[in-house]
C-alpha cells in the first residue's frame, strides 16, 4: 500500500466531501454516498444535530481532559468507529485495508462490512499488532441459510473480531452489480433478481435475533433501531448494544433523524444497554451532542469514504483526526474533561 499525499485545502469534513465528489465517478458516488428516495432522511439527519445546542460551563478545571469511554468491556481512546461500508474498493484501491489501518492509527474502531471488497481475515491481520487500536467488529446481514451464517460468524471469530453487528433496518435489499473483477469475499453474492415477496419471506424477525444472541460466540450489537419499543425488544432478546441508526437515510426515506430518536431510546433502555449512534455526524460538536443525548460512541460512514477517495488510508486518518480534535476542543469549551459527565444538550426547535 503506497501512502498518498493529502490534497491541499482539506480542513473540514465538508472539504473532504467536495473533493471526493469531484474525484469519484458518478456511479461510485451514487452507490457509496447516495440516499434513498428524495433524500429527506439523509438531510434531516444533518439538520437534527444542528437543532441541538450545547450548554457550556465556564471556569471549570480542564486539566486531564480526555476522550476515553467504556464499551463492551473495553476502554476506547475515543468514541469513534468507522461504520460498515460495503465495496470500499469503489472509492480507492486501499479499500478496507486502508480504512482499517487508518482507524487503528487514530485509535478509532472499525466495523467491517459483510459486503466488503477485502477478505475479513486480511483486514484483521492488518491491524492485529496495533495495540492502541479501537475495537474491530464484523457486520452481518441475516442469511436464511443458517449454515452459511454460522460459517461467516466462525470466520469472524477465528480472525479475532470482537463483536457482531447485525443490521436490522434493511430487511430487504436491492441488488447492486459490481464492476468486473470486484467481489464480496465475506458473503454469498446476491443476484438482485429476487422478488420483493421472496425477500420478505426470508427477512429476519425477533426470533432470529434471539437465536443469534443465544448461539453466537461473540456479543451481538443490533444496528438500525429507531423505535423505543424495538430497543426494549432487542434488549430482551439478548443484544449487547444498540446502534440508533436509519442507515444514513439509505433505506426508508421519511424515517426520523437519529438525533431525534436517540434521547427517546436512551430513556427506553434506561442506561442498561450501551447505545451508539450514526447518521449525519460531521463535526466534533455532533459527537459531543450524541454523547450528551445518551450514546456511548458514534459511527461515521460517508466521511470515511470521502477521506478514502481523497487520499486512501491517509485520507481516512485525516477525517478521524479532525473529528477527534474537534471533539476535544468542544469538550474544553464546554468545561467538560471526560465523557462520563457531558454537557447539557438543549433543543432549539
Amino acid at each position: 500500500m503506497e501512502l498518498q499525499s493529502l490534497p491541499a485545502g482539506l480542513a473540514t469534513l465538508a472539504d473532504h466531501e467536495r473533493h471526493a465528489r469531484a474525484t469519484l465517478d458518478a456511479a461510485a458516488w451514487d452507490y457509496l454516498c447516495g440516499a434513498a428516495g428524495d433524500g429527506l432522511t439523509a438531510r434531516h439527519n444533518r439538520a437534527a444535530w444542528d437543532a441541538w445546542t450545547l450548554l457550556p460551563r465556564v471556569l471549570a478545571p480542564l486539566a486531564g481532559l480526555h476522550t476515553r469511554t467504556e464499551l463492551l468491556g473495553r476502554t476506547l481512546a475515543c468514541p469513534l468507529l468507522v461504520a460498515p461500508l460495503a465495496h470500499q474498493r469503489l472509492a480507492h484501491a486501499d479499500a478496507e485495508l486502508g480504512t482499517a489501518m487508518a482507524a487503528a492509527a487514530q485509535e478509532a474502531g472499525m466495523v467491517l462490512s459483510m459486503q466488503a471488497s477485502t477478505p475479513l481475515e486480511a483486514v484483521a491481520d492488518a491491524v492485529r499488532s496495533d495495540a492502541g487500536r479501537g475495537p474491530l467488529w464484523f457486520q452481518l446481514y441475516w442469511l436464511a441459510d443458517r449454515g452459511l451464517l454460522r460459517a461467516v460468524i466462525e470466520r469472524a471469530r477465528a480472525a479475532g473480531y470482537e463483536a457482531l453487528v447485525l443490521t436490522v433496518d434493511a430487511p430487504v435489499r436491492t441488488g447492486f452489480r459490481l464492476p468486473a473483477g470486484m467481489a464480496t469475499p465475506n458473503a454469498p453474492a446476491t443476484s438482485g433478481d429476487s422478488s420483493l415477496a421472496d425477500l420478505c419471506a426470508t427477512a429476519p424477525t425477533w426470533r432470529e435475533l434471539e437465536w443469534l444472541c443465544a448461539h453466537a460466540p461473540l456479543p451481538v450489537v443490533v444496528k438500525g433501531v429507531l423505535h423505543p419499543d424495538d430497543a426494549r425488544a432487542a434488549q430482551a432478546s439478548g443484544a449487547a448494544a444498540l446502534v440508533v441508526s436509519n442507515h444514513g437515510g439509505r433505506t426508508l426515506d421519511g424515517a426520523p433523524a437519529t438525533a431525534t430518536m436517540l434521547p427517546r431510546i436512551a430513556d427506553a433502555v434506561g442506561g442498561a444497554l450501551p447505545l451508539l449512534a450514526d447518521g449525519g455526524i460531521r463535526r466534533g460538536t455532533d459527537v459531543l451532542k450524541a454523547i450528551s443525548l445518551g450514546a456511548r460512541a458514534v459511527l461515521v460512514g460517508r466521511p470515511a469514504v470521502w477521506g478514502l477517495a481523497n487520499a486512501g488510508a491517509l485520507g481516512v486518518a485525516h477525517v478521524l483526526r479532525l473529528l477527534r480534535d474537534e471533539l476535544e476542543l468542544a469538550m474544553a469549551l464546554c468545561g467538560c474533561t471526560d465523557l462520563s459527565s457531558p454537557p447539557t444538550c438543549e433543543r432549539t426547535s
